[in-house]
């Protein structure tokens, strides 16, 4: 009779026979499904590289495939870059996706904010803010607010850099820079993350917990759902760190609701009086239209701090990047700058939003770094009903749905053979006006009736910044100095972007 350990040797050996036959049959695809343990050790052993890697998974696959994973954990989703499959999504069957419960306790921290709501609570959020978003005085504020943080703060703080030879990092910079900025845009209040004076460097507690908040949302991607719930209801680990910030940011949120509140006593601020506008301030006028209470303001100012801080530090992140290592388009963005603006001093270069306009290629340079680095690189759905992409793959109630932004700006069906190149010239006509490319294919601002509404808000700001910073300074990043993706929700730099400074003559 066979011996106990003879078994096991054998069982051992028929087991890595039947592995080492399924990695021969799969060893051309870039993601082997495994049985028991799905397709996770695939995930898993390029999470370094994750963008990059599901990008050549999706061209394998034709722009979509099925991600199936362990068994009985009800990870299994369909992942697509198809621009088709996007726009059916996100506009001709809009109705039949949704944020879902999931999302929405992943993203519990967005409360009921217009990115963590569906149907009629996120028609009446997105209704309120478009009133909002239209108003001049909001675009007048978003500028004014931009120009003084940059002439207060960040141009003498590398001004400073550049005089004594420090190494910065700017995507830090940035970071500060947005959070201040839209804080005092949303809340009347300037946190100052970003000092005037290089020695007074100092961490606000108020956006050391927006970071470890962020830091949660992926921590919840990643895990099993029954691990961090279990998690949130002992207060241990990551969740524990989530409820601290949370506090943290309800705490301050309140106090500027209160103080809102008291300032009103039923008296309300000409509504075009720049001086005295903020987000928070005019919605509390409007509190008589529908469902405007405390809660309603506490969730609009969460999703409002968390687009206008970290999608626009991302992007001019990766922006000065790809400028700084691309002397040709840098050459030709101060070109036009000189060319169709106008300085006012040797420091300063002001702008209206008209002029702004003026800027064809600085424009496309912006829109080709976010194709290439979308802030966002990932979008979920979750179907209702059952349905038929036209890809053809078959959706079945309830299966998430994402789709890869940072994907669909490396498929060369969509961009040609080029595609991963820093071209801001595929963005420029002949006739020297933006090409405009429909927003299912350039999804970095998303698509159909869920597009972004500060778009037009984002660009002022990132070319107002932009035109200063190019103008007055020449950026080098530091030798040796690697640059990649970071792992989570937002496409920041992994290691951030260090960089020398030189003051430029122009």
């Amino acid at each position: 009779m066979m011996s106990l350990l003879e078994f096991v040797i054998v069982f051992v050996a028929i087991l890595l026979f039947f592995f080492i036959h399924l990695w021969r049959c799969n060893r051309n695809t870039p993601l082997t499904y495994w049985p028991l343990i799905g397709m996770l050790p695939g995930i898993l052993c390029n999470l370094p590289n994750i963008h990059d890697h599901l990008t050549s998974v999706l061209k394998h696959h034709g722009g979509t495939f099925k991600f199936r994973g362990p068994w009985l954990t009800n990870i299994n989703f369909v992942l697509t870059s198809d621009p088709m499959n996007v726009h059916h999504i996100t506009s001709k069957n809009f109705g039949n996706y949704g944020k879902g419960s999931e999302f929405h306790e992943i993203f519990e921290i967005l409360g009921d904010g217009i990115f963590n709501s569906d149907s009629h609570k996120w028609k009446y959020n997105r209704d309120i803010l478009q009133l909002l978003f239209r108003q001049n005085v909001f675009k007048n504020v978003v500028q004014k607010v931009s120009h003084k943080k940059l002439e207060s703060c960040l141009i003498p703080l590398l001004n400073h850099a550049s005089e004594s030879g420090t190494v910065v990092d700017l995507q830090d910079m940035f970071q500060r820079l947005t959070f201040d900025s839209i804080c005092s845009i949303v809340l009347g209040f300037d946190p100052k993350c970003l000092p005037n004076n290089p020695t007074e460097f100092q961490e606000v507690a108020f956006e050391k917990a927006f970071n470890k908040m962020e830091d949660t949302i992926f921590y919840r991607h990643i895990v099993p759902r029954c691990l961090w719930k279990l998690q949130k209801r002992l207060q241990i680990g990551q969740e524990k760190n989530s409820n601290e910030s949370q506090q943290i940011v309800d705490q301050f949120l309140h106090q500027c609701i209160s103080s809102r509140n008291e300032e009103q006593s039923g008296v309300n601020c000409a509504k075009d009086d720049e001086s005295n506008f903020d987000m928070l301030k005019a919605l509390v006028e409007e509190r008589g239209i529908g469902q405007i209470n405390d809660k309603f303001l506490k969730d609009t100012a969460i999703n409002l701090l968390a687009a206008g801080r970290d999608t626009i530090s991302a992007c001019l992140s990766w922006f000065f990047w790809l400028v700084s290592t691309h002397p040709f388009v840098e050459a030709k963005i101060l070109e036009e700058i000189k060319e169709k603006l106008r300085t006012n001093d040797e420091n300063w270069l002001a702008s209206g939003v008209e002029d702004l306009n003026k800027l064809v290629y600085l424009h496309g340079a912006l829109c080709e770094t976010l194709r290439l680095f979308p802030p966002v690189p990932f979008e979920h759905k979750c179907a209702i009903k059952s349905d038929i992409l036209p890809s053809g793959d078959c959706v079945s109630p309830n299966t998430m749905i994402y789709y890869s932004l940072y994907s669909m700006g490396r498929m060369e069906q969509t961009w040609g053979k080029d595609c991963l190149e820093f071209k801001p010239e595929r963005w420029v006509s002949e006739k020297g006006i933006n090409i405009h490319i429909p927003s299912y294919k350039f999804i970095a601002f998303n698509a159909g009736p869920r597009s972004c509404l500060g778009k037009s808000i984002s660009f002022i700001q990132m070319k107002i910044i932009a035109i200063a910073l190019l103008w007055n300074f020449q950026f080098q990043v530091v030798e040796g100095h690697n640059v990649c993706p970071s792992v989570s929700v937002v496409l920041h730099m992994k290691h951030g972007l260090k960089v020398n400074v030189t003051k430029r003559s122009i």
